[in-house]
C-alpha cells in the first residue's frame, strides 16, 4: 500500500459525519462517506472496497475535496439544464402547425425522418432522423398506423368482436 491520502481540514470530523448522515442524494452521500473514511485514516484501497468504487475514483474525490472544499461534494448533474434545444419556441410552434395542417413535402404522412427533413430545411443544416422523432413526440404527435391483421384471422369474428359482441370462442 502507498501513502495514506490526507484530507484538508475544511470541516471537522463531526461536520463531515453530519453531512454524510443527512445527505439525501446517494452520489453526494457516497462522496461524504469517502471523505469521512479518509479523514478517519482508512486506506484508500479499503475505502474503495467499502464504497464499491475503484481506488482512482476515491483519489479523485479526495483531490477534488482538498482543492475545492465541501461544495465539491454536491452532484452537479442536478443543476445541469442540458443542451439548448435545436428548435426555439417559434420553430416548435411552426412545426406543430405544419404537422397539424399539411402533408410533408415528401408526401405521405409525417414521420420522424420527415420531421427531421423539415427541421433541416428550417435550420440550414443536417438533422438526424432520430431528432425528428423526438421533436414529433415533444409537440404531442405519435405515428399513426393501423394495427396489423392476423393473416389467418376470421374477418367476421373480428368485426363482431369490435362491435362489442364477440362471437363464440373456438
Amino acid at each position: 500500500m502507498g501513502a495514506r491520502l490526507t484530507i484538508k481540514p475544511h470541516l471537522s470530523l463531526d461536520e463531515i459525519r453530519g453531512y454524510y448522515l443527512t445527505s439525501r442524494d446517494v452520489v453526494e452521500q457516497t462522496r461524504w462517506q469517502t471523505i469521512l473514511l479518509l479523514s478517519e485514516g482508512v486506506w484508500s484501497e479499503e475505502v474503495a472496497g467499502i464504497t464499491g468504487y475503484c481506488v482512482s475514483w476515491v483519489r479523485a474525490v479526495a483531490k477534488r475535496y482538498n482543492e475545492e472544499g465541501p461544495e465539491s461534494m454536491q452532484d452537479g448533474r442536478h443543476n445541469n439544464p442540458g443542451a439548448v434545444g435545436m428548435l426555439d419556441a417559434t420553430l416548435r410552434n411552426e412545426l406543430a402547425a405544419a404537422v397539424e395542417q399539411q402533408h410533408p413535402e415528401e408526401g405521405g404522412v409525417w414521420s420522424g425522418p420527415k420531421v427531421a427533413a423539415w427541421m433541416s430545411r428550417r435550420l440550414g443544416r443536417k438533422v438526424h432522423p432520430q431528432r425528428g422523432w423526438e421533436y414529433m413526440r415533444r409537440i404531442g404527435f405519435t405515428p399513426q398506423r393501423p394495427r396489423p391483421k392476423h393473416p389467418q384471422g376470421d374477418p367476421e369474428l373480428q368485426a363482431s368482436f369490435q362491435e362489442g359482441a364477440a362471437g363464440p370462442l373456438r
